[in-house]
């Protein structure tokens, strides 16, 4: 598979990690729209949220738990941050790998865009 994401994950390409386990790597984004922006990637490609099942639902909730693990070590818990999922061509996903972006640091305007 010629996806960037799982070879980050495999270790095949380097990428600033910041937490890693059998289900789930983040790391550093190369292009941060924020002081602090990290992806959070489930090692399993998943194309989009949209593949999201009865049979994988759990990642999610683990996603959400690295986030509010990396949010408390960033120190941005408290005055806020974004947790954003972009989906399909329309709402900006550039690689088709499900991911999360953790952005904070920096007050977050509306509407993002």
């Amino acid at each position: 598979m010629d996806c960037i994401f799982c070879k980050i994950a495999q270790h095949e390409i380097p990428a600033n990690t910041v937490y890693e386990d059998d289900d789930v790597i983040a790391f550093k984004d190369i292009n941060p729209q924020a002081p602090i922006h990290l992806l959070i990637v489930p090692r399993k490609h998943l194309v989009s949220i949209m593949e999201i099942n009865d049979e994988n639902k759990e990642i999610l909730n683990k996603i959400i738990r690295v986030a509010q693990n990396l949010a408390r070590q960033n120190n941005i818990d408290n005055k806020g941050f974004r947790l954003v999922v972009n989906t399909g061509d329309d709402g900006g996903q550039t690689v088709g790998h499900l991911h999360f972006h953790l952005l904070g640091g920096r007050f977050m305007t509306w509407p993002p865009g």
